[in-house]
């Protein structure tokens, strides 16, 4: 904007003189073929303002009528060319199980030409921020889509790639798989915890009673279309150590429960006490009793405790410790226990998704007292974003009215101006429609973008007919109207044309790394200039004659009076 209020004034003083088209007083051969074209279309909508208003309102209306029923996803898909597949087995499966079922998986997946590269985690440490058993493992896979086209083999998309490699890892039992990108996992792990698009949570107090729900909801997602990768949080019951401390027996022997927990732990995990340096490593000395597995209700209740006093006390003295069973992991969501239903969507949006989950719910499962679901995710985030953004596009309409009023000081050319936005609306819904009708984050964005570019041709437009009538004198209302929109043809298409090659280049790389952002949003404010522009042409012109009025000339003494008003003011 600086630029152009500065720079270019100068360079046009410089410039302009010198054009062939200034010294020949001719426009261009383009511009007069396209006032050509546009004169009768401009004339009949002037003379006919139905034929024009009323479609842009029917477009209008089936527009808006539209936009709700459209898919909706959070953001757009990721092409990272790698994926990350996340396998479990059944909780207390060994080291040494879960690496041969994670093998077999792997030599599954080398079997396709596309995956260059593989490498695999099997659980993780207990003391990682992402804990997990060793009856989990992430595998990661580098790919190359083009690997098939070089060893004369049919090229597959990558909804394809991941259709067989599903296909593949169903048959080897004992294992859930489900299937991600790097990037896209983690987004789903920090919205909802869980590495999965939709996470569908059942809240309730009974381990068993939530279970028997968790088993009835993803039988019921496995009949939705487009769900993939379903699985539920693997909670469930399995042999445990239970300690019951004797709160008098420790304070006969002058001992706290922490004190004794701390030997506890140096029995069944161990204690860092110290490094050892090797070299430029240095590892942990940790002192521990024996073997974690060789651990024991017996061997237990046999482990010495120091008192204050030198006395050695046995356990068994100090505490009750039994065999016992309780859940592998607890999970809960502001302080109530909670199991999760998960799935990713493939071949649909993921709202519909929802809905259908919704529905599908509602209609089958009588939830017991007390027992509710909800649903996480992208899905969650994707609705909240919704909220926000519908918020900033009324406020951004609002103050586009506002600034309009404040330079036009009129409310009925504010509002000329103004139907640029659903002109607008009308070109990013269709461009939604033909990119595949899924609204996104992107899309969104791409709509409260296109309204403030809108107005400009609008602008232009209004504020063209308006020096028609107050500079240059121009006294017949319609005519001053048909010479504004004729004269402000070429530089309303320039700007527009401008944009619209400068969004091309976004627009056509759907698909590619580092444009799954951008390429929705440059598909919303293309469309939508397209369409703007278009219609701003004909429409505005026809509601100017309609509904606009005349505006008066202004004289020296108008200008006299607001250049010097102390010179006008009444004596006191």
């Amino acid at each position: 904007m600086a630029m152009a209020l500065t720079v270019t004034p100068a360079l046009a003083s410089y410039l302009l003189p010198k054009s062939r088209s200034v010294r020949m007083h001719r426009e261009p051969w383009v511009v007069r073929l396209l006032k050509r074209l546009y004169a009768p279309v401009l004339d009949g909508s002037l003379r006919f303002p139905w034929l024009v208003v009323v479609p842009a309102v029917v477009m209008f209306v089936a527009a808006s009528v539209a936009l709700p029923f459209m898919g909706r996803n959070f953001l757009p898909e990721f092409n990272e060319g790698a994926l990350v597949v996340g396998v479990v087995t059944v909780p207390g499966t060994s080291l040494e199980e879960s690496d041969a079922l994670a093998s077999r998986v792997e030599r599954a997946l080398m079997g396709h030409p596309e995956i260059m590269a593989i490498g695999r985690r099997t659980g993780r440490a207990e003391e990682d921020e992402h804990v997990q058993g060793v009856e989990a493992s992430e595998i990661d896979l580098t790919l190359d889509m083009d690997a098939p086209r070089r060893l004369g083999l049919p090229q597959r998309s990558k909804a394809e790639l991941l259709e067989a490699l599903r296909d593949d890892l169903s048959a080897i039992a004992g294992i859930q798989a489900t299937f991600g990108q790097p990037i896209g996992h983690r987004i789903d792990h920090m919205l909802s915890g869980t590495r999965a698009n939709i996470a569908v949570k059942i809240f309730g107090d009974d381990l068993v009673t939530l279970r028997q729900l968790a088993g009835e909801i993803e039988e019921l997602m496995g009949e939705i279309p487009g769900v993939v990768d379903l699985s539920t949080e693997q909670q469930m019951e399995v042999p445990s150590l239970r300690f019951e401390f004797d709160r008098v027996a420790l304070a006969r022997y002058g001992l706290q429960i922490e004190d004794v927990a701390s030997v506890l732990t140096a029995a069944l995990s161990g204690i860092r006490v110290s490094e050892v340096l090797e070299g430029q490593n240095a590892f942990d000395m940790v002192v521990r009793y024996g073997d974690p597995k060789e651990a024991s209700a017996e061997t237990l209740r046999e482990v010495v405790v120091d008192t204050p006093a030198g006395l050695k006390v046995p356990m068994k003295a100090l505490a009750l410790i039994y065999e016992d069973r309780g859940p592998n992991f607890i999970s809960r969501e502001n302080v109530q226990r909670k199991i999760v239903v998960m799935c990713n969507v493939s071949g649909r949006d993921m709202g519909s998704v929802v809905e259908d989950t919704r529905a599908a719910i509602a209609r089958q499962i009588d939830m017991p007292r007390g027992y509710y679901v909800a649903f996480g995710g992208q899905f969650e985030s994707a609705e909240a974003t919704s909220r926000r953004l519908a918020l900033l596009g009324v406020l951004v309409i609002v103050g586009i009215g506002f600034l309009l009023h404040l330079v036009f000081g009129s409310v009925r050319d504010t509002l000329l101006v103004m139907v640029n936005l659903p002109l607008a609306l009308i070109g990013g819904v269709l461009g939604v429609y033909l990119s595949g009708g899924v609204l996104s984050v992107a899309s969104l964005i791409g709509f409260i973008s296109v309204f403030g570019i809108a107005a400009r041709n609008g602008i232009m437009l209004v504020a063209h007919i308006r020096h028609l009538q107050q500079i240059e004198g121009v006294l017949d209302f319609q005519e001053a109207v048909r010479q504004g929109a004729m004269e402000r043809l070429a530089p309303i298409l320039m700007t527009a044309i401008s944009a619209g090659l400068a969004l091309i280049p976004l627009a056509l790389r759907a698909g590619e790394p580092g444009t799954e952002i951008l390429t929705p949003m440059a598909i919303v404010i293309l469309f939508g200039l397209l369409s703007s522009t278009m219609l701003n042409m004909v429409v505005v012109p026809a509601l100017f004659v309609r509904f606009g009025k005349p505006a008066k000339p202004v004289t020296e003494a108008d200008i006299d009076r607001e250049t010097h008003p102390e010179a006008h003011q009444l004596p006191a």
